[in-house]
């Protein structure tokens, strides 16, 4: 898969391509849904699937610039994870526009005509079903397909996809995760909710502490799920590994508001040592919330407080009968 930067220089794409357009955050259900459905379209016209996303999160901009940062939304996944996900689903070239004041105020001819048609060149456009576009969200379904039939490429609209009669958006997975039902988050999304990246170094608390920690950052301050959970990692060696983790900003270490996944895993492989986790990249699947994060009084409060964690996911892992291995 290519990843390019929208720009006012060469097409990133040439020859067209069947395009779709989104924040995809998360590649749940029923994105998977629509990109299954895109890619089957560009096999039919020998064209290139591509994917037009935005980061950041158009949200994100409104929302600093009406200065209430607090009202974008909760992040479910990295770039890092919607990039993996969009090329697990077939997609052969993702274009990430930059959501500045300036694609803002394009409005929905300027983002028909210089995004669409000149820049991206695209024959086929799949959206879906309450798609707007342009400044103030002026474009629809309706009007992206009147310059379709006036331009010479073809318009779809994709309706909501449900599970059990619940639409599967992005919305209803973060709500999922807020709550702490990961079963629920998994359902929507068709897989386990997880989190990856390179293992960094950290304050090595946790060795003092007894208890190891691998240490992942999350980019955004807002993920849509915080707390301590059960976890299984992969990136250790041949098998996953079971561990407990913590997602947040750490209330009894620090107060700076950076967001880590710290991960313990509960049978360190003697393989590795104690340094060869470090620059490794993790996926860590987040199975079970235990309980939201805590702000101990002190490092003795904070040392059996991770020991009582790590025995209830000793005890999870007991109870369900799972294993850390594959499903």
């Amino acid at each position: 898969m290519k990843i390019h930067r929208l720009s006012s220089g060469r097409p990133p794409i040439t020859g067209g391509c069947a395009l779709t357009i989104g924040n995809f955050d998360g590649v749940h259900r029923g994105h998977q849904a629509m990109l299954a459905l895109l890619k089957n379209e560009a096999k039919h016209r020998s064209l290139p699937a591509a994917v037009l996303s935005f980061e950041p999160h158009p949200r994100d901009h409104f929302a600093r610039k009406a200065g209430r940062p607090e009202a974008a939304p909760a992040r479910i996944s990295t770039l890092r994870d919607k990039l993996a996900e969009l090329e697990r689903c077939g997609i052969d070239n993702v274009v990430l526009a930059r959501f500045d004041e300036r694609f803002a105020a394009l409005s929905p001819q300027a983002f028909i005509d210089d995004v669409l048609r000149t820049t991206l060149d695209a024959r086929y456009v799949l959206v879906g079903d309450d798609f707007e576009f342009g400044a103030r969200r002026a474009g629809n379904y309706a009007m992206l397909d009147a310059a379709g039939a006036a331009s010479g490429f073809d318009v779809a609209r994709m309706l909501s996809y449900e599970v059990h009669g619940l639409r599967v958006s992005s919305s209803a997975v973060r709500a999922a995760l807020a709550a702490g039902d990961m079963a629920r988050a998994a359902a929507l999304l068709g897989r386990p909710y997880a989190i990856s990246g390179h293992v960094i170094h950290g304050r090595k608390l946790g060795r003092e502490l007894g208890f190891r920690t691998l240490n992942l950052r999350f980019a955004h301050q807002r993920p849509a799920a915080m707390g301590i959970f059960v976890v299984r990692v992969h990136g250790l060696g041949d098998q996953p590994i079971a561990g407990v983790a913590s997602l947040g900003v750490r209330p009894s270490v620090e107060d700076a508001g950076r967001v880590l996944l710290e991960v313990h895993a509960l049978d360190w492989p003697a393989t590795l040592g104690a340094e060869s986790g470090y620059g490794r990249c993790l996926r860590v699947e987040l199975l079970h919330k235990l309980h939201d994060e805590l702000k101990y009084g002190s490092m003795a409060e904070l040392e059996a407080g991770i020991a009582r964690d790590t025995d209830a996911a000793r005890q999870w892992w007991a109870t369900t009968g799972r294993t850390a291995g594959p499903l």
